[in-house]
């Protein structure tokens, strides 16, 4: 008896407990087909937006005359691998402006990183007076359209004798309010323990900095590698300003030049554009991990 007891006073506590805490609820039909009918719809818009760049990568296997067949002719009939060929050493060598955009875009971007990454560390750990009026006020400089400083930026690099040079390019960019903004937010999500520990063992700002925050802050520095590389790397309006000659011209300018004076030639143009695209495709991929994590955890403390 005493035993029959005890069994029911446990299935009244595992009885009273299942119902007292939330029960797993599995799926029904319909949601299940709900997720394979949103799968299926994200799928098909993926589909749609890789479509362009399918037909660009095809495009530049084709002569001219079978670029606008109807239908499109997806797998071309023959491979013309001349067309990168007359591309990467031709009459205008698209390795020249290959390695003017890799040296503008490689310094840009890592001093870019380098001075994002030590202002967003002083906005978000070091404190001083008008700290944060002085971020509100860097911050409210966003506002201003880049078309705006085109202007005064020509002006200010004509006196210093920086037109037509690749510094008119890389100085600008190393210096950056979302970049900041971006990195101050990261930094702001790190305990304040870290840094008082630092202090108790005697560590000074700049190890702070370097040793012991900026290593936790590797998902949005990549974050800000990858938007700061493709931001310069498709740059047009800037190169198109300030650069004259044509050994100095970046990719995006190197593209004109395959528009004649009667009409553009497509193959050139897909086969220029597609080995362009080949750095962009290596540096989302390779960082992919940890710009997502970076995109998932910036902003959370502000």
């Amino acid at each position: 008896m005493q035993t029959q007891t005890a069994m029911e006073q446990i299935r009244k506590r595992m009885n009273s407990g299942t119902r007292a805490g939330s029960p797993v609820r599995r799926p029904n039909h319909l949601q299940i087909a709900g997720k394979v009918i949103l799968t299926i719809l994200m799928a098909g818009f993926a589909l749609l937006m890789i479509i362009p760049y399918l037909w660009m990568i095809s495009t530049s296997f084709k002569v001219n005359g079978d670029v606008f067949k109807y239908p499109i002719e997806w797998i071309p009939q023959q491979w013309h691998w001349e067309n990168y060929k007359q591309v990467w050493s031709g009459p205008n060598p698209f390795y020249i402006y290959y390695w003017n955009s890799m040296k503008i875009t490689g310094i840009t971007v890592a001093g870019n990183l380098f001075t994002s990454a030590m202002a967003g560390f002083a906005f978000a750990k070091l404190n001083f007076r008008g700290r944060n009026a002085l971020f509100l006020l860097y911050l409210s400089t966003m506002m201003i359209p880049g078309q705006v400083l085109l202007l005064p930026r020509f002006i200010l690099f004509d006196s210093m004798q920086l037109i037509n040079t690749h510094w008119s390019l890389i100085l600008p960019g190393m210096f950056t309010v979302f970049g900041t903004f971006l990195m101050r937010q990261f930094f702001s999500t790190l305990p304040p323990e870290l840094l008082e520990a630092a202090r108790v063992d005697g560590a000074g700002f700049w190890r702070m900095f370097w040793q012991i925050c900026l290593p936790l802050t590797k998902p949005a520095l990549v974050t800000l590698l990858i938007l700061s590389f493709t931001w310069h790397w498709n740059e047009y309006e800037g190169p198109l300003i300030f650069l004259r000659d044509k050994s100095l011209y970046t990719i995006p300018l190197g593209l004109t030049n395959y528009v004649e004076e009667f009409g553009t030639n497509y193959v050139l143009t897909m086969a220029a554009s597609v080995s362009a695209l080949l750095p962009l495709l290596i540096v989302v991929v390779v960082c992919q991990k940890w710009f997502v994590e970076g995109i998932a955890n910036t902003g959370v403390k502000g």
